[in-house]
């Protein structure tokens, strides 16, 4: 394919940036500094999107993605694998294996994360054949959730939807899908709620008591991962979310991790893990790697899977020491 054929392919595919501003999105404006950051971040994704979309390989992006600001490049990197899942998608081929075997390592987290979004809008026929990692496959399922909460905010969100169980992976004997749909509509809550801890506790408030623990993992994931809240702000979303101190602790750590393996400036991490966890960014991210299970049991089937079982051991970790 020449490189005209590609730059279309490039215009035909992405989404318009429009459909990042949070006026479009009809999301709340918390004040204009967090509007701009959220906005930063969806803009950055699309570029990150844009790059995979006129790649002739997946390793072809990379260039592109390591000019992005560090503070933005993980969320590229999502875009990216969201772009070259729908162009294989779309069009065939093994970009996106190619791309997860690259600098996409460094990312993994986000770039699992963006596959999830391309399977909100491809077919079910299309969508990625991979041998997925079986202990981070989940954060496909955490993207598709982000995914729908963000583009169909009045169903996901405004009516608590919840898909009936979902058909992949097919090897999910307790449904934990939903589960992990729901850890990314928690995440989306926080750019939905344009970072205000009153509005984001009030919104997962309106769900069922039975969902919430996901939800605010994802909040304090995104919270930490995104950031675009101050110190007196974290620790009031900490104080109403009270009864789920632990999953805010344990999402906070899983963004530590992420930031920690792909060595970006987490200095606005640090201020969430100070918050949620009582621990710096390095020493979070060693809990998560420390509690992590062998490939043996990621591998074995079981209720709950190996990912749950991790995301309990975090969890349990910061309220044995007294941090949650």
């Amino acid at each position: 394919m020449t490189s005209f054929l590609r730059a279309a392919r490039r215009k035909l595919l992405t989404p318009s940036t429009s459909q990042t501003l949070l006026s479009v999105r009809g999301f709340h404006v918390k004040d204009e500094q967090s509007r701009d950051l959220l906005q930063s971040i969806g803009g950055y994704f699309l570029e990150g999107y844009g790059y995979a979309a006129e790649s002739a390989k997946g390793r072809h992006a990379e260039v592109g993605l390591e000019r992005v600001p560090p503070r933005f490049r993980g969320f590229a990197y999502e875009g990216a694998a969201m772009g070259f899942a729908m162009v294989d998608g779309f069009f065939g081929g093994h970009r996106l294996s190619q791309y997860l075997d690259g600098r996409a390592q460094d990312h993994i987290y986000m770039a699992y994360v963006g596959i999830g979004w391309a399977m909100a809008r491809l077919p079910r026929l299309r969508w990625p054949r991979l041998d997925f990692d079986p202990l981070l496959r989940w954060l496909v399922l955490d993207g598709y959730g982000f995914h729908q909460a963000y583009f169909r905010t009045p169903r996901y969100i405004g009516e608590r939807y919840r898909e009936p169980r979902f058909p992949w992976p097919g090897d999910d004997p307790g449904g934990y899908a939903g589960r992990a749909i729901d850890q990314g509509i928690g995440r989306a809550l926080w750019f939905v709620a344009g970072t205000d801890p009153a509005v984001v506790t009030t919104e997962i408030g309106r769900f069922p008591e039975s969902r919430r623990a996901d939800l605010f993992a994802g909040t304090g994931l995104a919270a930490t991962y995104a950031g675009g809240a101050g110190e007196a702000e974290l620790r009031e979303l900490r104080r109403l979310a009270k009864p789920y101190r632990r999953e805010l602790a344990q999402g906070s750590a899983f963004a530590a991790e992420a930031a920690r393996r792909a060595g970006i400036d987490a200095t606005h991490a640090e201020l969430g893990t100070r918050v949620f966890c009582d621990a710096t960014v390095a020493e979070a991210a060693k809990v998560v790697i420390n509690t992590m299970p062998d490939a043996h049991a990621a591998a074995t089937l079981g209720d709950p899977p190996a990912y749950e079982v991790w995301r309990r051991r975090i969890a349990d970790e910061f309220v044995s020491c007294g941090r949650s």
